[in-house]
């Protein structure tokens, strides 16, 4: 990305919040106390228990990563943030909004861009930004400026924005999809494995627009990942997940400091990884082809 991309973000005026998003900095932008998640998979089969007793706390303008092996909970507990799926205990407040009494309220601070993002395929990334903004309410002559300026910062070309977006690449349907919920200007940012499937550049390039939006637009990001390397570089803080429980939070530093301790070396974010989950990052991507669920 170059210089005069970024001098053009940090003068871009981004989109009006809701005045419900003017909070004092002592509410947290995201408060999870005791969360817990099960699934019936059968009539005769227990509940699984996908998510267990999680409370995370995280202030605003945090970049918070989330790691852990396939099938630990990390899009789950993603999907219970957003409201996709309902709360079997405990409680997740978004900038002291509750997220079940007051949706409405929680579902204008938030956005999501998952790995598995959905389009109207037959119509083209603009037309797909802009009847998003109709369902926020956003200015249309606006939100159209701010559609083609936030893709075209992403590696968008105008000329791409009017083509269908089943015509598109994995990888570039990924940054409309970013494109997409950036639009709205999301206090809470919620990104749910966003670089998957991304060439090296258009990773760097998507990695670079994430700390800018952190930064210009005082963003609260969750950021699940299997890119240890992008979790080091984006992550102030990072928990890691296994079987839907917390075993270990802290900064990337904190973390390689302890397992430096256990294993008697200097430790790396990858032995962190293994060490607390059982698992190689190699055992982790190969598992992706699998039917587990995040």
């Amino acid at each position: 990305m170059t210089a005069t991309l970024t001098n053009q973000l940090k003068t871009t005026t981004p989109v009006a919040r809701p005045a419900s998003s003017a909070v004092t900095s002592a509410v947290p932008a995201l408060l999870m106390e005791g969360v817990t998640k099960s699934f019936v998979v059968g009539r005769k089969r227990k509940p699984v228990a996908a998510i267990t007793d999680v409370s995370l706390r995280l202030e605003r303008g945090d970049i918070h990563g989330i790691l852990g092996a396939n099938g630990s909970g990390k899009s789950t507990l993603i999907r219970l943030i957003s409201g996709l799926l309902t709360l079997d205990s405990g409680r997740v407040e978004v900038f002291g909004h509750d997220i079940e009494r007051e949706e409405m309220q929680v579902k204008r601070l938030i956005n999501r861009v998952s790995v598995d993002a959905a389009f109207f395929k037959k119509l083209s990334p603009l037309e797909n930004l802009m009847f998003a903004a109709r369902i926020y309410g956003l200015d249309g002559r606006t939100a159209r400026a701010d559609a083609i300026s936030i893709m075209g910062r992403l590696g968008i070309a105008e000329k791409r924005t009017s083509r269908p977006v089943e015509q598109m690449s994995r990888g570039m349907q990924q940054k409309v999809a970013i494109a997409r919920a950036l639009l709205t200007s999301p206090t809470l940012l919620l990104l749910d494995e966003p670089t998957t499937g991304l060439d090296p550049r258009s990773k760097l390039d998507v990695q670079t627009f994430i700390e800018e939006i952190n930064e210009t637009h005082d963003a609260t990001i969750v950021l699940t990942t299997h890119d240890l390397a992008e979790a080091e570089r984006l992550c102030a803080q990072i928990t890691v997940l296994n079987d839907g429980r917390i075993i270990t939070d802290g900064t990337p530093t904190e973390l390689k400091a302890q397992t430096t301790q256990r294993l008697g070396r200097e430790a790396t974010l990858e032995d962190v990884f293994m060490t607390y989950t059982g698992r190689s990052l190699d055992d982790d991507v190969e598992d992706e082809s699998g039917d587990e669920e995040d």
